[in-house]
């Protein structure tokens, strides 16, 4: 049975005053251009399909159209589990609607004979699929109890689902079918550059939301799991398992990766073969440090949305306009200069978590506790969502 592994599209996302429908509508063409080309029997999409729980109108029918595309007129299944990003409720208004088409939403964690695990016939044979949503912290932490004990609380929760989903993924698969997970959780020891911001929510990638590899069934054919945008095998399992991935580079802490799809192939009594395929579509975001003189001169960095930082000997107010005239996509620019001790400090582009973990421990001689921070996340993000 052959497989594309997609996930974290973000439909809708911006960068700042930048719109990327457009980059959206390129790249999810060119997966379902893929998907064609290798033939592949089933499509499995480890969530964030949307940036925001309610995506605007253009992005939720730019990414359901995608979808549709995927399905091929209902001859390739199509399963998504909703990400950290994606509204539960959504996916499960829409899952009947879509489900003629081939395409299969959960939204939410479900017991095994009642959505959590399902069988769909391909073109190859059986597929029996374990599907994982994401799981918040608020579901299984009992916020009464000792704070060290919450990140073990999580990381077993994980594991015993994903326990109860490879029982009966085992229980209901006959000789020559194929088995997997598609999920949207965090393994520990995942490589993450947060040295930018990047387009996962800060405190959903943090040691509170991280499980373990004992999370990765080892029973399974191919483990397919979304959350982590740098692409990259799943530290620690015993099986083929993966994060495929963004489809774009969502943010500056992204700059440099390459994005992709994975296409598996299983066999009876062998372990999948896995492989990845570059994706071409999408601008390229870039990170770049220089005087004024060198970064104007350089035509490579015309087509790409830039992050600059340009040496100066002191402040220059025109920076910015003058950065926009030059160069059509930048984003972001800042002037590095030799500054007193006692000068303000920078906070742009730094993320909000960040922030308020820094003015905490300023005013109160302590770091927040982690049930305060994600309490500020999950206000911040309301705000952000509520924003025009």
């Amino acid at each position: 049975m052959k497989v594309l592994h997609t996930s974290d599209w973000h439909v809708g996302k911006r960068l700042e005053r930048y719109d990327r429908l457009d980059e959206h509508s390129a790249v999810i063409a060119e997966v379902a251009d893929l998907a064609a080309a290798e033939a592949v029997d089933l499509v499995l999409h480890s969530g964030d399909l949307f940036d925001r729980p309610l995506p605007p109108v253009e992005a939720l029918r730019l990414g359901l159209l995608g979808l549709v595309r995927l399905a091929d007129a209902g001859r390739r299944p199509v399963v998504v589990v909703a990400g950290n990003h994606d509204s539960p409720d959504l996916f499960e208004t829409l899952a009947p609607f879509l489900a003629p088409f081939g395409i299969h939403l959960v939204g939410r964690i479900k017991p095994p004979d009642d959505g959590g695990v399902i069988a769909l016939a391909t073109g190859s044979g059986t597929a029996h699929i374990a599907c994982f949503p994401f799981l918040r912290a608020a579901q299984v932490v009992d916020f009464m109890a000792s704070t060290d004990s919450w990140y073990g609380v999580y990381a077993d929760r994980v594991r015993k689902v994903s326990e109860s989903y490879a029982t009966a993924l085992a229980a209901a698969a006959r000789p020559g079918d194929a088995t997997f997970l598609v999920g949207h959780f965090m393994v520990g020891g995942v490589r993450v550059d947060t040295s930018a911001p990047r387009g996962e929510r800060d405190l959903h990638i943090g040691q509170a939301y991280a499980a373990t590899e004992a999370a990765v069934p080892a029973s399974l054919d191919y483990v397919a799991l979304g959350h982590i945008h740098a692409p990259q095998p799943v530290p620690g399992a015993l099986v083929p398992a993966e994060y495929a991935g963004s489809l774009l580079q969502l943010d500056f802490g992204e700059a440099g990766e390459t994005k992709r799809v994975v296409i598996v192939e299983t066999s009876p009594g062998a372990p999948a073969a896995v492989r990845s395929v570059p994706l071409q579509a999408g601008r390229r975001l870039i990170r770049e440090t220089g005087s004024w003189d060198e970064l104007a001169g350089r035509s490579d960095l015309d087509a790409g949305f830039l992050d600059l930082t340009v040496t100066t000997t002191g402040p220059e107010p025109d920076l910015m306009d003058r950065a926009r005239e030059r160069f059509p996509l930048v984003v972001k620019v800042r002037a590095e200069y030799p500054r007193s001790i006692s000068a303000r400090r920078i906070t742009t582009g730094r993320p909000w978590g960040e922030l308020y973990t820094e003015y905490h421990a300023e005013a109160h001689a302590a770091p927040p506790e982690p049930a305060l921070l994600a309490l500020f996340e999950e206000i911040r993000v309301e705000v952000t969502d509520a924003a025009p």
